[in-house]
């Protein structure tokens, strides 16, 4: 099967870098320790709703370990690179969709920022710290559930980052501002019901809450699984957009000098 091939190859090639990886994950784990300790001092003379002090300390906790599922897949899935190069007129002609070509190779290195980086830290995390722990299968294959979602949403997003560099000479910048927004409104530093009422607003009718804010409720036990329904409804509208950029792409690419 073309996709478990692909998904493969991309796992294996990530192996060769498991050592410098732990030293990311030792970087990774810090940050949760430094926010951790800022919701700490918070909780100390606020009540931090229903979350709680040790409620705060799971959300922060699960988020910083869950962000290498949807925070940070490859920007522009490579499509820059490929696009300056010339490379992108190739992969356009391949008898396979590029939008399911690079979304396979993507949920291979998803899979092992899953292996290498999610999984060891969430283990640390839940030595170190009064860590919350699903009471149910439901809520473990629930939140399972939502991690597929926010890390084929993040796929999206930087395949339709990577298409837009066929229209401007440099589109890393793109990367950014999704990123920006991404902290800013899916909840991953700060519940999204806790930012001010514009941005609150905003969130709600975005894709970013289903990236960090919904896995972590589900996580906690503070929603059910049916508050995916958005985020199926939002993966559903992104693979058509991908889709139809695909096809503008065919039209635009040029290929110089023969």
């Amino acid at each position: 099967m073309l996709f478990l091939t692909l998904a493969r190859k991309s796992y294996i090639r990530n192996l060769q870098f498991r050592a410098s990886h732990l030293v990311q994950n030792l970087a990774s784990a810090i940050f949760g320790f430094i926010y951790i300790s800022i919701w700490t001092g918070i909780g100390e003379s606020r009540s931090l709703g229903e979350y709680g002090l040790s409620g705060m300390i799971s959300y922060i906790a699960f988020n910083q370990a869950s962000i290498w599922i949807s925070g940070f897949p490859t920007n522009g899935l490579g499509m820059e690179a490929s696009v300056r190069s010339g490379q992108i007129a190739m992969d356009l002609m391949r008898p396979v969709h590029l939008f399911y070509h690079l979304m396979s190779k993507e949920w291979g290195q998803t899979a092992y920022q899953l292996v290498y980086k999610f999984i060891p830290i969430y283990i640390l995390y839940f030595f170190v710290l009064p860590l919350h722990v699903p009471d149910s299968l439901a809520v473990v294959a629930g939140t399972a559930l939502a991690l597929v979602v926010a890390g084929y949403i993040a796929i999206c997003l930087q395949y339709l980052i990577g298409a837009a560099s066929l229209w401007t000479t440099e589109s890393s910048w793109l990367v950014y501002v999704n990123y920006a927004f991404s902290m800013l409104l899916s909840g991953f530093l700060i519940p999204v019901e806790w930012l001010p009422g514009p941005l609150c607003a905003i969130s709600a009718y975005s894709f970013y809450p289903y990236l960090h804010y919904v896995p972590t409720r589900i996580y906690l036990g503070m929603d059910s699984v049916s508050l995916l329904a958005g985020g199926l409804l939002w993966c559903a509208a992104l693979t058509l957009l991908c889709v139809l950029t695909t096809r503008l792409m065919r039209y635009k690419v040029e290929v110089q000098g023969g």
